[in-house]
């Protein structure tokens, strides 16, 4: 199944971690109702977790893309404003360096190859520090420099020669004397920079040289010409003295001389902010290249860009409890709730739209409001919110159920064009099946965390049409229940699992101390680590409300 991009700056609705078809269904519905309503303020479906069979199996018969993964909506690099720098070429000259950095104001540039790979990065430091150590005469020869940078900084003008992939193979020479005195200094292969005097032009191409620099002039004689192409000796002129000449051609040399490549700083769009700034306060780099999911550059940030920090907007569905929500929403920006559950313990730096009735699914909820604002609900619309309704009632069998529930999802049954009964049956026999899983993905397909006092509990669940599927299923997940528990550092896990036919659950548990509260919960007897608990099917009606209260009642 095909995944989609999500618009980082999207408002992203999203559920509870361990989704289940409730959860993943409300998220892509209500991200429809939003942006018909407001296109203006785009949401986007997002999910905390891996889907179940149930809701792989919703999703794939309405031919809806799978929304996209958020396990922590903390801040990350992505949500910072990423300075767009382009990345530079590694032949780039020192100058040309230096300038795009004074233009830019910015003391870093990142070097990449024709892939926008990064390679490697230069600061304004390392341009300063070799400009300083630009005194060896053989700078240009070990940088392998091309005489297309010494063209470029000189403004110069190519009089003799091809200098197409040509690069410095010797020393620079300043032919600032007589014509004895550079014919004394040059040796064969050197670049001599030379005043407009012909004689002094003469006595480095008698020396062998193999690059004349012509000072202040853009002339040359036929008769040097001439010389020149004879001797395969490259002549270029330049309206700068020979001073000048002489002083700017060190910073000919390529950056990727002086870079600073492996082991390279770097964060990815997916850089936790926190661990960013960790990072950026133990260096004193400035800027830091930022790559994206296919390891290509796309820019810096800087400590300044980390203040202007953009948190992750949400729209919470089918849970309101700090628990059950994605790792980081502390440090998110929750705009709006929409849930049917207990009011739990989700706090908000200001107020939110809440909406919380005390119906069997939260996609009924998203129906109502479609209604409300007489949004024409599309036949994959009513088939996502009618599978939320037969999931979370277990086809209208469940206490949670209520007859505002079973209205809707008749309704939504016509619209989406599908026969109630049979599209539940088939729903649920894909949910049920375990084959392949393994013991982890069974039990984390529809689990969720709870608070009471001091005491923190997990409750999974998982409703099954038929016994061989019921029977599958607790085999793998009865021995994981002990591992989860010392995992999660919880007090008690309890598993539902729920026969859908026969309106029972029975039920497996972990912890200490777990079969005595089962037994005065319920009134029933546990054997073999397995209570039953006929007519009980809800977690949210009849699981939660009932242990909260003997978990009370103990700790008063």
């Amino acid at each position: 199944m095909e995944k989609k991009t999500v618009n980082p700056r999207a408002i992203k609705v999203i559920g509870h971690r361990n989704p289940d078809t409730d959860s993943i269904c409300a998220a892509i519905t209500y991200s429809n109702l939003k942006n018909i309503l407001n296109p203006d303020r785009p949401c986007k479906p997002c999910r905390a977790g891996l889907l179940n069979r149930e809701t792989e199996f919703v999703l794939d018969y309405f031919k809806v893309p799978l929304p996209q993964l958020y396990t922590d909506v903390s801040p990350h690099i992505r949500d910072v404003d990423i300075r767009p720098a382009a990345g530079v070429d590694g032949e780039t000259s020192l100058r040309r360096a230096w300038m795009t950095m004074r233009d830019q104001e910015l003391d870093t540039l990142c070097i990449v190859d024709g892939e926008q790979n990064l390679v490697g990065v230069i600061t304004v430091k390392d341009v300063a520090t070799a400009n300083m150590n630009g005194i060896d005469p053989y700078t240009l020869k070990n940088a392998r420099t091309s005489y297309q940078n010494i063209v470029d900084i000189l403004d110069g003008t190519v009089l003799v020669g091809d200098i197409t992939g040509k690069t410095v193979e010797g020393r620079i020479v300043i032919g600032a004397g007589s014509a004895e005195q550079i014919e004394r200094a040059i040796s064969p292969g050197d670049v001599a920079v030379v005043s407009n005097r012909v004689e002094s032009q003469l006595a480095a191409l008698e020396m062998g040289a193999g690059c004349i620099i012509v000072c202040a002039s853009d002339k040359l004689s036929n008769t040097m010409k001439m010389l020149a192409e004879e001797r395969g000796c490259i002549v270029i002129s330049t309206p700068n003295g020979t001073y000048v000449a002489g002083q700017m051609l060190s910073q000919a040399a390529p950056i990727r001389h002086y870079m600073t490549s492996g082991k390279l700083l770097t964060f990815t769009l997916h850089t936790p902010v926190e661990e960013a700034t960790r990072v950026m306060a133990s260096v004193r780099f400035r800027y830091f290249p930022v790559l994206d999911d296919d390891g290509k550059y796309i820019g810096v940030v800087s400590r300044r860009n980390m203040l202007n920090l953009h948190k992750k907007q949400l729209i919470l569905v089918d849970h309101n409890e700090k628990s059950q929500a994605a790792e980081g929403i502390d440090e998110a920006e929750v705009l709006e709730i929409i849930d049917h559950h207990r009011l739990g313990t989700l706090e908000t730096d200001g107020p939110v739209y809440f909406r919380n009735v005390p119906v069997g699914c939260t996609c009924t909820i998203v129906y109502q409001m479609y209604r409300e604002n007489d949004v024409e609900i599309s036949s994959t619309m009513a088939g996502l919110m009618l599978s939320a309704i037969l999931s979370d009632t277990l086809m209208f069998r469940s206490p949670t159920c209520t007859p505002t529930d079973e209205r809707a999802a008749r309704k939504l049954a016509e619209l989406a064009g599908v026969d109630l009964e049979k599209y539940a049956d088939e729903m649920f026999a894909h949910g049920g099946d375990v084959s392949g899983k393994t013991a982890a993905e069974v039990f984390n397909g529809d689990y969720k965390i709870f608070t009471s006092g001091e005491v923190r509990f997990g409750v999974g669940q998982g409703s099954y049409m038929t016994e061989k599927n019921r029977k599958a299923a607790q085999a793998l997940v009865g021995p994981y229940l002990p591992q989860a528990l010392e995992k999660q550092g919880l007090d008690y896990i309890f598993y539902m699992f729920t026969d859908v036919r026969n309106s029972s659950t029975e039920l497996l548990m972990a912890g200490a101390g777990a079969e005595e509260l089962i037994a005065r919960t319920f009134s029933t007897t546990v054997e073999d680590g397995v209570a039953t608990l006929p007519g009980v099917v809800s977690r949210k009606k009849q699981m939660i409300p009932a242990l909260i209260k003997v978990l009370k009642q103990e700790q008063e």
